[in-house]
């Protein structure tokens, strides 16, 4: 059984909503930043879109981000997994950007 919305063809349509008060934003400037509220415990899948290129790193409340981290190109929407079977929840993304231009990223949580 699934909680996920089905098609004609009773298939799970991997579609999840967007969590109630789980927007955050992140100034991506020459120094890294992080979101200030951490993402729920139940939280398993974040979406990412930054406005400009940036590094990112996901961990806990004191993760950094820094050149050698992944890199995230500006203008693509994305889903992040933030936790697995054998990882432990992240609860932070931190930003840095990449080309020396400030930006943006704005990440949604989902259910």
């Amino acid at each position: 059984m699934t909680s996920q919305p089905i098609d004609s063809n009773n298939n799970p349509l991997p579609a999840l909503r967007l969590k109630k008060n789980g927007a955050h934003t992140i100034a991506a400037g020459s120094i890294s930043a992080r979101n200030t509220a951490a993402f729920d415990a139940d939280t398993k899948i974040i979406s990412i879109y930054a406005s400009v290129a940036v590094y990112i790193a996901m961990g806990g409340a004191d993760v950094t981000a820094d050149s050698g981290d992944h890199y995230y190109p500006g203008g693509i929407y994305y889903d992040f997994a933030i936790e697995g079977q054998a990882s432990a929840h992240n609860t932070h993304i931190a930003v840095l950007r990449a080309d020396g231009v400030d930006g943006t990223v704005y990440i949604s949580e989902k259910e």
